[in-house]
């Protein structure tokens, strides 16, 4: 007894095309992005000293673990 395989093409299976359109939409997803963020930056703010007073302070606190402003 003899079998007759036949061979078809890879992309006539539905599972390649499942396999292969995750990449591709990640890669038209990143693309698409980056058109974004060419055609519509976002603006520089306007910062002040001290805007970053509270953030200094509460990074001084987390490195030392003394509350600034605090009595003993």
């Amino acid at each position: 007894m003899s079998t007759v395989q036949t061979t078809s093409s890879a992309w006539r299976e539905p599972m390649v095309w499942l396999v292969v359109s995750g990449p591709v939409s990640v890669i038209l997803a990143s693309m698409v992005t980056v058109m974004l963020c060419i055609r519509y930056p976002d603006p520089p703010l306007a910062t002040r000293a001290t805007d970053a007073a509270p953030a200094q302070a509460a990074r001084n606190h987390a490195a030392t673990g003394v509350v600034p402003g605090a009595r003993r």
